[in-house]
């Protein structure tokens, strides 16, 4: 397997994890690209592959899924549009190939045994559209840029004794219209060159790629919400069919950190079925007392870890002769697959005007994060990429990050529950209003939402933002249907969490009001969120930005209000963009921090704020608004900034 080229920050890329037991889900280092559901062998795809643009659209024709010519080196997972990817064109190029060897050693390394025969490849994920070959066979197709997919691809990666092939050629085809608004894009600038608060498009593969063997019959999808203060709701969902009669699933608990045994439960798998739904409880959550030593926060990430096994029902040791000798142990044994997982125990919830975590009012402190990087665009220039972000926003004091207009990747989530950040988690929007646009975020949505879903650090649903994609929603029916629904769609796939149907303003159907107000004066802003007075005038008049707050008959029954975006202050020390702006501007670091400390003041003089969102964590491109510089960096000793939004040393 070809290495990364030799970049300090980018090395650890490639290579597989080794073979061996069962890993510790809370415990695991951040390389693993789906935290919550673990085997012990994988195999890392991400480092150099062949790559090709597709300008004219003739690989297709010319037969390119078997391979192609002229080939040029990019280092996968990084955008075509970056630096890191070796590539480094930021233009228009709609269609890109990629095609890489996939080994004998790498089906090792992934775990293909007797017993665990599947052999699955995964995709974290490709904007836009991916069409995937194996060998110029067919494999599978999937749409949507920011969630991930799956082929099992067993028969295809076998060895043929007739032609001794042992290596094959894994060629991927994406198609990413840059002039598509219908397509779920976020950030992505339709303009060649990033404008305003948009930025480099990203085409292809931007997350990991990678290869697992599982068992014939195995654990594809883990599902943990809260059931009650004692006791985990946990779907589990098979794949290669379902389970032999009398299956069991069983699930261990344990509290690492103070390795407690936290109990077993056990339950029969339904005949015929691929789909387990059962209850978990916590025994030591029984007392009441002493719950709180397990529960999630940010001050107190407590994790629990769980081993999930699918068990066959008991064999005699003589009834395995039939079997290959790899199998009859696990026969035997019972056990036909097992993965690592964690959750977290915590609630979240609204009531009077309030934020709940843990049923307590829990002021939420966020910072608007972009995730994007000048080496790597969406994709992070390393997998330590991922924790150095989390502690950053908590070193500056921020108890949250939204997530903006992006769908992170997992390994980022890991970080934010093991290190306690709470997560909004928002969809990246198209930017037009027709069937096609609404039948593709719903689709994205439901599946970012249920790839997410287990994390106890997401504790917010953001569908839209702005009125992306539904410009005239204070007029149009269809527009506020739309809205609507994808606020109650995202609550029937998980009503565990508050909604936002649209974040900024003209809210159909949320459960958090949120407001954008990029006021660059304190006082001013203090008046605008003063008291109850005030927050009757914003909620019956015209909010900032000449925008209704609420619209399609949207009443207020005394939800939170916070304030999701304000500040954004341009300042750049040392060297200067031309094209660099923000909301308002510093003459000074000393300028730039008096500033922010005002309008923190202001949010915390309010009687009525829940909570607030800073924009923004670092500066992006053309938005040098940042906290911290691009290479991250604070543009100020970190202490003041800190001090400035917490209010005290």
């Amino acid at each position: 397997m070809t290495t990364l080229p030799e970049q300090a920050a980018m090395t650890e890329r490639s290579g597989p994890t080794t073979t061996g037991p069962l890993p510790l889900a809370s415990r695991q280092d951040g390389t693993y690209p789906r935290p919550q559901l673990m085997r012990a062998a994988w195999t890392n795809l991400d480092g150099t592959w062949s790559f090709r643009h597709d300008d004219g659209d003739l690989g297709t024709a010319a037969g390119w899924s078997t391979g192609f010519d002229e080939p040029r080196d990019i280092v996968v997972p990084f955008p075509p549009e970056s630096a890191a990817s070796g590539i480094d064109e930021p233009g228009f190029h709609p269609v890109v190939w990629y095609a890489r060897t996939i080994t004998a050693q790498d089906l090792d390394d992934a775990g293909r045994s007797g017993s665990t025969p599947r052999v699955l490849l995964h995709f974290g994920a490709v904007d836009y559209r991916a069409t995937v070959w194996i060998d110029g066979v067919f494999v599978g197709e999937h749409e949507g840029g920011h969630t991930p997919f799956s082929f099992d691809v067993t028969r295809l990666v076998t060895s043929d004794a007739s032609t001794d092939q042992h290596d094959h050629t894994l060629v991927v085809r994406a198609e990413d219209d840059p002039h598509d608004v219908t397509q779920p894009r976020g950030k992505q600038d339709w303009h060649e060159d990033p404008h305003a608060i948009w930025y480099r498009r990203t085409t292809g593969i931007w997350q990991t790629v990678w290869l697992e063997a599982v068992p014939t019959v195995s654990i594809r999808q883990l599902r943990w919400t809260p059931s009650d203060h004692r006791s985990m709701a946990l779907g589990v969902v098979l794949q290669g069919g379902t389970a032999p009669a009398g299956s069991r699933i069983r699930v261990d608990l344990r509290w690492d950190e103070r390795g407690e045994h936290l109990g077993t439960v056990e339950v029969t798998v339904p005949t015929a079925t691929d789909v387990i739904d059962l209850v978990v409880p916590v025994a030591r959550q029984g007392n009441g007392q002493a719950e709180d030593e397990l529960q999630w926060s940010p001050e107190r990430p407590r994790l629990v870890d769980a081993t999930v096994s699918l068990i066959g029902a008991p064999r005699l040791q003589s009834d395995t002769s039939d079997l290959p000798e790899a199998t009859r142990e696990t026969s035997a044994t019972g056990v036909l697959d097992a993965v690592a997982s964690y959750f977290g125990i915590r609630s979240v919830a609204v009531d009077r005007g309030a934020f709940l975590l843990n049923d307590r009012p829990y002021d939420v402190r966020s910072v608007l994060d972009q995730g994007y990087w000048p080496e790597s665009h969406i994709a992070a220039p390393s997998y330590t990429t991922h924790r150095h972000e989390v502690e950053l926003i908590k070193e500056l004091g921020f108890t949250a990050a939204r997530i903006h207009q992006k769908i992170e990747d997992p390994r980022f989530l890991f970080w934010a529950d093991r290190l306690g950040l709470l997560v909004w988690g928002e969809a990246p929007n198209a930017y037009a209003f027709s069937p096609r646009a609404v039948q593709r975020l719903m689709r994205e949505w439901m599946d970012a939402v249920e790839r997410d879903v287990s994390h106890p650090s997401i504790v917010t649903w953001v569908p839209v933002n702005e009125s992306w994609g539904v410009q005239h929603v204070p007029q149009d029916r269809a527009q506020q249907a739309y809205t609507r629904s994808l606020a109650d769609v995202t609550r029937a796939l998980d009503d565990s969490r508050p909604v936002i149907s649209n974040d900024g303003w003209e809210h159909t159907a949320s459960d958090i009001i949120t407001v954008h107000d990029y006021e660059g004066d304190g006082p001013t802003l203090a008046r605008t969120y003063a008291d109850d007075a005030a927050r009757t005038r914003l909620m019956t008049g015209a909010g900032p930005a000449e925008r209704r707050i609420l619209v399609d008959g949207a009443v207020d029954t005394g939800q939170p209000v916070m304030l999701t975006e304000f500040g954004g202050v341009n300042f750049q020390p040392g060297s200067t963009r031309d094209d660099g702006w923000g909301y308002t501007v510093a003459a000074s670091g000393e300028d730039w921090i008096e500033r922010i400390t005002a309008l923190y003041d202001a949010i915390r003089a309010s009687s009525f704020l829940a909570g607030s969102c800073y924009t923004q964590f670092t500066d992006t491109l053309q938005e040098t608004n940042g906290l911290l510089t691009a290479d991250r960096e604070p543009k100020v000793d970190i202490a003041e900034i800190r001090r400035a939004v917490t209010g005290r040393a």
